[in-house]
């Protein structure tokens, strides 16, 4: 059998990888990805170059879609016509395109996912800002390429006067890869880019004060600016979106959400029918009607709810099950050099800002020429208006216009080109008038060509000069920014927000048990009572610590090692009085061996504020609560701790305030805060009270103004003593006595700041807890045993006290 004369042998396993590797390069660059330098992919680019040669400008009449559709296939993108029209019609979505690119005419879809009319039925044209970006195109400012077919050229680049990338972002899918860059406003990108081209050296993070984040055409709200700033610093980041709605009363008392917009990309009548279908399903419940009220003015969904219902409520579930919340996430990937690349928002700028220089040298250049060829030819007049008679005469006396040429460039010194240019002037040229014309436009062009090599001599004078065209299209084009970003904490509508706020005694156990109960189920007692138990515990388990906060304050929960963790008091599983609670390990990440020893609730975190800590060994501690705002999992360190100690008393502070430190022995010390300085997180401390051996800290209280202290002892007994009974020292000290220590009362378990209308709360070891206002404490001096608080009998200790937010009225 006869073989092929070219025929020869291929590794298929070779053949396929570069078959394969061609076509995935003809993806990335040739359809999917855009160029950092336009913003544009080549469809979108051989559009508006197919625009533009059809003189499709925004002051021209419309044009058939299928007119550019046939052009644009035609001259320039051997692809279907569906795919050309579709990106057509993209491009003149308001809903789609920060700024739209096509003004179109007709039905060109909607945001209910409607579909354009045919090609055949609606017409377009460029919008003024398609026009900036092929602004100089005929002035030689860009590279040409043969198209398809070699019949034609085509550019291989847009000027792009405006940083499209940015303002209209893109997204494709190409082989191994994807971008996704989400619109910007164009007055922040562009004022962004001023700032770079003022400052090369500028941080990213300093772009934030003028680029701000996403700006979505149909508006909607950014929650959250973590997303934003990943993604501006790494190219890659997610943002979450909402949309925004509003409550309208209706009558009979009912509430309607009016939703006004919803995130980018999200189909209006899907949403509605996943709405009503969570409805009928009931995983929604409270929901009576649902309609769209959406017209030319504006976008419009009407959620009616069943009288009484929390609208808040039905929008968290909204944003559960539906695209009312959202996400975008963002790739900042484009082709660089023939390359795709995923880059900084800095990096897309400095791209954008090296081709407009390249751009502003490329036209100017050309005008240089223009200008140097004009004023060459000026020149040759003004020569023949200066010897005007001789000119005549060589006319005249020659007997054809190629003797005549010869003849003024021997007689006047001319070229070619200036020679033929005076055979071809008009006489009327010859008038003073037309000649004085001839000098003045010398002088211009000489004023120009100087003023072009100038600019072709500075990098400065390109960059001022493209700072002056970003500021002019700012001008005119730029628009207010419709998309809100908000703080994350700002966004959620979170359980915190449905929930009453009230107090709650929040209990954990010796084995790490955890629980809240409403202050209210727990009855006001006479001092000397048995008490009521609190929390039913299992055998060597028993009830360790208290503490009265509200349902939406944070519970700074600091460990025997020294980290701090935060919860929210409503976070914490609600159990009764005589309930064991949840393992704190279900409410917490802790660390093996890790047990909380401290809890300090907080509503909102200030700079002005302080954390003062004690260690059972006598250091103290003070660093600004705004240290402590930012959660993280598994908590961070607040003290670091020297062997063998602990960290047992956590108090917030002003700067300003006094500090008592009490011990097991019945020692206590009183000084200012200003004798400790403030420090960081991971710091150590100095030393608060200079303890015997044996003894250890108990408690350390904040004083405020009138206080008295009230100290209990393990055995149930107590007291109350006005604070002017201690003195001022300085911390370091052994400190003065507190309460006498015997066998009768025990060691000292507790000490707390009191005011006569508090009450407090006492927790033994076998769970008891009782209730009692300290008005009925006695008031004694510091050397002094106590009184009975609480029947210890039946071998029950005192481990904890805690004070009561507020009274209860209803005693026994």
């Amino acid at each position: 059998m006869l073989k092929h004369i070219n025929e020869k042998p291929v590794n298929i396993e070779e053949e396929m990888r570069r078959a394969y590797m061609d076509y995935a390069m003809s993806v990335i660059i040739g359809r999917a990805l855009p160029d950092v330098r336009d913003g544009l992919k080549p469809v979108h680019r051989r559009i508006l170059f197919a625009m533009n040669d059809l003189n499709n400008m925004h002051n021209k009449p419309y044009k058939k879609s299928a007119r550019v559709v046939g052009d644009v296939i035609g001259k320039y993108h051997p692809h279907g016509d569906t795919a050309v029209y579709d990106a057509i019609v993209r491009m003149a979505q308001d809903f789609s395109m920060r700024d739209p690119l096509v003004d179109g005419q007709g039905n060109f879809g909607s945001v209910d996912g409607d579909s354009a009319a045919a090609m055949r039925y609606t017409e377009i044209r460029m919008t003024k800002v398609a026009e900036e970006m092929l602004a100089d195109i005929d002035k030689e400012t860009i590279d040409f390429i043969p198209n398809y077919d070699n019949t034609m050229v085509e550019p291989t680049v847009l000027p792009g006067k405006v940083p499209n990338l940015l303002i209209n972002g893109s997204s494709g899918i190409a082989v191994g890869m994807a971008t996704n860059i989400p619109p910007h406003n164009m007055g922040e990108i562009i004022k962004g880019t001023i700032k770079l081209i003022d400052n090369p050296e500028i941080e990213v993070k300093e772009l934030f004060k003028y680029i701000k984040g996403p700006d979505f055409p149909t508006a909607g709200i950014i929650c959250g600016r973590s997303g934003i700033d990943s993604a501006y610093r790494t190219g890659r980041g997610t943002v979450k979106m909402r949309g925004r709605w509003k409550v309208e009363e209706e009558k009979g008392g009912k509430d309607s959400i009016i939703v006004t917009e919803l995130p980018y990309q999200v189909n209006k009548a899907r949403l509605i029918e996943k709405i009503a279908e969570l409805v009928r399903d009931k995983k929604i419940d409270g929901i009576t009607d649902l309609r769209d009220e959406s017209d030319k003015k504006g976008m419009r969904i009407v959620i009616t709810l069943r009288k009484g219902e929390t609208p808040e409520i039905i929008m968290n579930q909204l944003y559960k099950h539906t695209q009312m919340q959202d996400t975008f996430g963002i790739i900042l990937l484009a082709i660089v050099d023939s390359r795709p690349m995923v880059m900084d928002i800095k990096t897309i700028l400095a791209y954008f800002i090296q081709h407009r220089v390249n751009i502003i040298r490329r036209r100017t250049e050309f005008d240089l020429r223009k200008a140097e060829e004009r004023i060459h030819l000026l020149n040759g007049f003004k020569i023949a208006l200066d010897n005007i008679d001789q000119v005549i005469k060589i006319v005249k006396e020659s007997e054809s216009p190629a003797k005549a040429q010869e003849e003024l460039m021997s007689a006047l010194s001319l070229d070619s080109l200036q020679a033929k240019a005076i055979l071809e002037m008009k006489l009327q040229r010859l008038t003073a008038l037309e000649r004085n014309k001839i000098f003045d436009e010398i002088k211009e062009l000489a004023q120009k060509i100087a003023r072009f090599q100038e600019i072709l001599g500075s990098d400065q004078e390109k960059l001022d000069i493209i700072k002056g065209e970003l500021v002019e299209v700012n001008d005119k084009y730029a628009t207010p920014r419709k998309t809100e970003i908000v703080d994350a904490e700002e966004s959620e509508i979170n359980i915190e927000d449905l929930i009453t706020e009230e107090d709650m005694v929040v209990t954990i156990s010796h084995k790490g048990y955890i629980k809240r109960t409403a202050t209210a189920v727990y009855r006001s007692q006479k001092r000397g009572g048995t008490g009521s138990k609190g929390m039913t515990v299992v055998e060597d388990d028993f009830g360790e610590s208290i503490i009265v906060a509200s349902t939406h304050d944070f519970l700074l929960m600091f460990s025997n090692i020294g980290k701090i963790h935060w919860v929210k008091v409503y976070e914490i599983p609600q159990s009764g009085r005589s309930t064991r609670g949840k393992t704190i390990a279900s409410v917490l990440n802790l660390g093996v061996g890790e047990v909380i020893n401290a809890i300090l609730p907080v509503k909102e975190f200030k700079e002005d504020q302080f954390v003062i800590m004690a260690t059972e060994l006598g250091t103290v501690k003070k660093t600004s609560l705004n240290a402590f705002n930012s959660p993280r999992k598994g908590g961070i360190i607040a003290i670091n701790l020297v062997e063998d100690d602990k960290l047992i008393a956590v108090q917030r502070t002003d700067g300003e305030s006094n500090i008592l430190l009490g011990t097991k022995d019945g020692k206590s010390i009183l000084f200012n805060e200003k004798d400790v300085r403030e420090m960081g997180r991971a710091a150590r401390g100095v030393r608060g009270i200079n303890l015997k051996k044996g003894d250890y800290l108990v408690g350390m209280e904040v004083i405020e103004k009138g206080s008295q202290i009230l100290t209990v002892t393990e055995n149930g007994y107590g007291k109350r003593t006005k604070i002017s009974g201690y003195r001022i020292q300085k911390r370091g000290g052994s400190g003065i006595i507190n309460i006498k220590v015997s066998e009768r009362n025990g060691k000292v378990v507790a000490i707390c700041a009191v005011q006569d209308e508090d009450e407090i709360m006492l927790v033994t070891s076998d769970g008891t807890l009782i209730r009692t206002g300290v008005k009925g404490i006695s008031l004694i001096g510091r050397n002094t045993q106590g009184v009975r608080l609480i029947d210890t009998r039946q071998g029950r200790k005192v481990i904890d006290v805690a004070l009561v937010a507020e009274e209860d009225d209803d005693e026994e």
